[in-house]
């Protein structure tokens, strides 16, 4: 298959990639971003050694170049990891999220009917639903749990959904949607929670902390998500929506102190904030659906994905160090400023 995977330069998208690149060796994987703040070339310099991968820059809402690259490469299958996807990002500069998450979404849509493919899958959140109360564990999203967003970033992304359904069930796109909950692992830009705490108590710097820091998440290692998705895209209903969870449940609180004690630094490098706006008690994904109907179950504990996470980024120090300073987008124009 030829698949074009949009916002592969990103966390998730380049995980993604290696997934692919690795399983199905055989299949042609065409990256297509942006290069926005949070895209990397350079987290993607191993893939560009395989004769299977290409990498375009390119805008998912740039309808021309959309259209220019399904013309050139014919793809089977797209999956689209393109986001803006920063809540904090989202509530200073709504507009931009509006743009990327909901026009862009509309012109990969379009694409796929104008050029035809087996399978459009958009990557969604967990945060379309909204949040649970703290006192009711007992309760889980699933895939008919009502949409009720608190953020612009949700919003668009709820919107985006949405659209993916229309267009299934009005131009019968073949279209697949999946909601995950927080993902971790190697190559998470460093403003995001796990990475930017184990950077900050590297550097002894004070770790942020919202509120009291009792909001819970439910993580997912970055690898299982790329084990969900490429069982979606391959064998997945088409118009059905799979929520992918983690069975990992911790308060943010929790996540810090454990990264403290897997470096060895004090918990007084904590430092509680104000808290974010409008910000989500807990998030709890229900995976039965995908585990029942293709298989999917997380393989990765919590305590044994975040000790991973914590030494790859002992291990890739010049990863980060280069996205801290600035410097990572000047290799774009390395690699292609000649071309």
């Amino acid at each position: 298959m030829t698949i074009i995977v949009t916002g592969g330069a990103g966390f998730i998208g380049s995980n993604f990639i290696y997934f692919e690149l690795k399983n199905h060796p055989a299949d042609k994987i065409i990256c297509l971003d942006k290069l926005t703040y949070a895209g990397n070339l350079e987290t993607l310099a191993e893939a560009q050694g395989n004769k299977n991968f290409e990498f375009v820059r390119g805008d998912i809402a740039d309808r021309e170049g959309v259209y220019k690259l399904f013309a050139a490469v014919k793809p089977d299958v797209v999956v689209n990891f393109a986001a803006e996807s920063h809540v904090d990002r989202s509530i200073e500069d709504p507009e931009l999220f509006l743009r990327t998450n909901i026009i862009g979404t509309s012109v990969l849509l379009d694409a796929c009917r104008k050029f035809g493919i087996e399978r459009f899958h958009q990557v969604s959140t967990d945060e379309v639903y909204g949040d649970l109360p703290l006192d009711r564990p007992d309760l889980f999203f699933t895939e008919t749990t009502n949409l009720h967003t608190s953020s612009p970033y949700s919003a668009s992304k709820a919107a985006a959904d949405l659209l993916v359904q229309a267009y299934q069930r009005t131009y019968k796109i073949p279209a697949t949607i999946s909601r995950c909950s927080n993902n971790y692992g190697p190559f998470h830009f460093p403003e995001k929670l796990i990475p930017l705490m184990i950077i900050n108590a590297l550097h002894d710097k004070k770790l942020p902390v919202y509120g009291k820091g009792i909001n819970v998440r439910d993580w997912l290692y970055v690898e299982d998500h790329c084990a969900a998705i490429d069982l979606i895209i391959r064998r997945g209903t088409v118009g059905e929506v799979y929520n992918i969870g983690g069975h990992n449940e911790r308060t943010n609180l929790d996540v810090v102190k454990t990264i403290l004690k897997i470096l060895g630094k004090s918990e007084d490098l904590i430092e509680f904030v104000t808290d974010r706006k409008g910000h989500d008690q807990r998030y709890a994904i229900d995976p039965t659906k995908i585990s029942r109907e293709l298989g999917w179950t997380p393989q990765t504990k919590f305590d044994d994905g975040i000790k991973k996470t914590v030494a790859w980024y002992l291990d890739n120090r010049a990863w980060w160090e280069k996205i801290i300073s600035g410097e990572y987008k000047n290799y774009y124009a390395k690699m292609y400023g000649n071309r």
